[in-house]
């Protein structure tokens, strides 16, 4: 990584389903049960667990205004797996609609995956009706049903088809019933025409929340572990039926905190016993595993194989491109087929937007436990391998200086840059590192220097443990680390690794390799920012004469060391030297590069800086003015390299006596560089010195009444005038 100088006057930065019985929310309902119908409506209705349901009031209403717009609703997940509660949301409804007489024709249910639809039907007629057999002459069971139907009194009547999983077997049935009939389906099939499909989502952070003190029954026991109790229902992905599970088993285990209670599920994931099967007395019979494996059966060989690669994944929406660049053996279109016919129509996958698709929390869980004990190790692996290199191959594409655009391009695939830096045994050689470095580039961008250190150091140690020591992209990785450290002031720790870098490069390369000069420049420009120019002028001038050589005196890489030996002799005070160098940068920089590169941005300050000194404001105001632009379009309005044009434009304001345009500049620098490298940093303190400066010359010339009233300005002016 080549560092680009960019030195300044006043400011040097370098820079059947069964589902679960609550929900979550606020309103409780007491319906009745099905040992207490109201009289006069015939009715079916299973027992219902549920002892609080709360936080679907807009679900029930949207079922009740489908259900009278057509004859059939669909509910459906969005997420689609078991679980979400579509069976008790069917079943309170089909409770609250008893209770108000609103189906006097009556309300008969029926579980698709446990009985025949026409079989549940002539037995409802048969036992809650009081009809008799059918005639023997009629054959088939859709013929009987529809000879019941003839005979069945009272309107209108709600049919609820519990766990459908093949509308084809439901649909002769449907075909027999009149307009008298509502029909209600729960399904985690996506159905369209006829039906009207409502989907079904999972609860939100406040519902979880809730749901768990209803079945703790403590909400202190909640309330004074918030923290954990957040975590808990998050990892859970805010699935009814876990928290449910998760739920009873903190009521059977007073003892276990909610930390405990993740820390297990974080070990075992689904193999948890909390997760392993449901209890007697709730709405569902299944654990959330077992639940998940009703779908799983019913997948075909390539979309389990998808899944397991999906499973690879990080939790996060995946573009759907690196899922076919993983997969480059797979038509396109039979890829998409087996993600929308077989994943996306069982709901086991969603859409999130346009060609971005992302899997729950829990499915995601089973599908790794399915990649690692269903599939063939050889294809698991290759699955791995395959995810690596493609991620590999994104982290290529960011390069040195990483603008909005660069974040734009890549920031979908950054959650799973991290998990394919973590694959590093699935890959070989110097595509062990890319991920790291990608994510190194990314985080130094956005001044998020902590994650960056992580990176820089993950990189430097896969280099040094699989390349060797002495190796050329080891001498890349240490002069990173090294440039991150320059730039958060921590200069000591950065000359060791920029000397090692360098006497790597100079062994393995070549004294007058073009990867030695880049050593050269960056250890040249650690000195100049420790005011040790004797040290950086010859490491610069060499740097420079090798660069012309490989390159050419044109080259973008050539005007950045022309750029970086200018900035010394401005530091040295050598301006005449300065300028024509600047000059020439800037030109190349130009021609090569496009009038509106960040480079050009850095150019353009530092001739700007030079013209300061040498008082030539007038030449000065717009080349700085340009690079503020250039940056902020580019960089961003709070990157450090913003700061830096800021505070030079602010410098230019100041020496000019224009202090009322120069401070909510120099403000907006603080306001960066605090946020980004803190308080201690060399660069704030001297953004803070400036500012400081600039408030006590106001005073001093009688013109702090040009000052603003923002805090900040208010206080030094105080601190000054005391």
């Amino acid at each position: 990584m080549q560092q680009r100088n960019d030195n300044s006057t006043r400011y040097q930065t370098q820079t059947g389903e069964n589902n679960a019985n609550f929900f979550g929310g606020e309103h409780q309902h007491n319906y009745p049960q099905p040992d207490a119908p109201l009289v006069g409506t015939p009715s079916n209705l299973p027992l219902s667990g549920v002892v609080k349901f709360v936080g679907r009031d807009e679900a029930l209403a949207a079922v009740h205004q489908k259900l009278q717009a057509m004859a059939t609703v669909a509910i459906s997940s969005v997420s689609g797996m078991s679980g979400v509660g579509k069976t008790e949301l069917a079943l309170q409804y089909a409770y609250g609609k008893l209770r108000e007489a609103a189906y006097p024709g009556g309300i008969c249910w029926v579980n698709t995956r446990a009985q025949d639809v026409g079989i549940g039907i002539l037995e409802f007629a048969r036992v809650q009706l009081g009809l008799p057999e059918p005639p023997e002459t009629l054959k088939t069971v859709p013929e009987q049903v529809q000879w019941v139907c003839r005979r069945w009194q009272g309107e209108p009547i709600l049919l609820v088809l519990d766990d459908v999983v093949d509308y084809g077997a439901v649909e002769p049935y449907l075909q027999q019933l009149d307009l008298r009939f509502r029909v209600l389906m729960t399904t985690r099939l996506k159905l369209g025409t006829p039906a009207q499909r409502l989907e079904l989502e999972v609860l939100s952070e406040a519902a979880a929340l809730e749901l768990l003190k209803s079945l703790l029954d403590d909400a202190e026991r909640i309330d004074t572990q918030i923290g954990d109790a957040q975590k808990l229902c998050e990892w859970l992905g805010y699935l009814p039926l876990a928290l449910e599970l998760v739920g009873r088993y903190l009521l059977d285990d007073e003892d276990i905190s909610l930390a405990e209670m993740l820390e297990l599920l974080q070990q075992e994931r689904l193999a948890a016993e909390a997760l392993l099967k449901a209890y007697p007395e709730m709405t569902a019979s299944l654990g959330v595993a077992t639940a998940f494996e009703l779908s799983w059966k019913e997948l075909n060989a390539d979309a389990k194989k998808l899944s397991g690669l999906l499973s690879i994944f990080a939790l996060a929406p995946i573009p759907w491109e690196l899922v076919e660049q993983c997969l480059p053996n797979w038509q396109t279109r039979n890829l998409a087929e087996c993600r929308d016919r077989q994943l996306k129509k069982r709901s086991l996958l969603q859409r999130v937007r346009q060609e971005r698709y992302q899997l729950h929390q829990l499915i995601r869980e089973f599908f790794v436990v399915k990649l690692e004990t269903e599939l063939v190790v050889e294809v698991a692996d290759q699955l791995r391998r395959s995810f690596a290199e493609v991620l590999a191959t994104v982290a290529k594409t960011i390069p040195q200086t990483v603008t909005l655009d660069v974040i734009a391009r890549v920031e979908d695939a950054l959650p799973h840059l991290v998990v394919a830096s973590d694959l590093t045994h699935c890959v070989e050689g110097v595509n062990k590192i890319w991920a790291s470095t990608g994510l190194l580039r990314v985080t130094e961008a956005q001044s998020r220097w902590q994650d960056a250190e992580q990176w820089s150091k993950k990189a430097l140690l896969l280099s040094e443990q699989h390349l060797g020591a002495d190796h050329p992209t080891t001498a890349t990785s240490l002069n990173n680390l090294a440039l991150l450290y320059r730039a958060m002031g921590r200069y000591a720790e950065a000359e060791p690794l920029h000397q090692r870098s360098l006497a790597i490069r100079e062994q393995h390369l070549g004294a007058d390799h073009l990867g030695t000069a880049t050593s050269l420049n960056n250890l040249a420009g650690l000195y100049d920012a420790m005011g040790r120019y004797g040290d950086a002028e010859p490491l610069y001038t060499r740097s420079l004469a090798i660069m012309e050589q490989h390159l050419g005196a044109d080259h973008p890489d050539t005007a950045a060391s022309l750029n970086n030996l200018a900035g010394l002799y401005v530091l040295m005070g050598r301006y005449g030297d300065a300028e024509p160098l600047y000059t020439r940068s800037l030109e190349i920089w130009e021609q090569q590069l496009g009038a509106d590169h960040p480079n050009n941005a850095s150019s353009l300050n530092n001739l700007a800086g030079l013209y300061e000194l040498m008082g030539r404001y007038g030449e000065a105001e717009p080349l700085h003015q340009r690079s503020l632009a250039i940056r902020e379009q580019q960089l961003g309005a709070d990157h450090p390299d913003t700061a830096t044009s800021l505070n030079n434009l602010a410098a230019l304001y100041y020496a000019m006596g224009r202090y009322a345009e120069a401070e909510p500049l120099y403000l907006r620098t603080l306001a960066i560089l605090m946020q980004g490298l803190g308080e201690n940093n060399p660069n704030t303190q001297t953004a803070w010195n400036n500012f400081c400066g600039l408030i006590q010359q106001a005073v001093q010339s009688g013109r702090a009444g040009k000052l603003s009233a923002h805090p900040i300005a208010q206080a030094v002016l105080e601190q000054v005038r005391g």
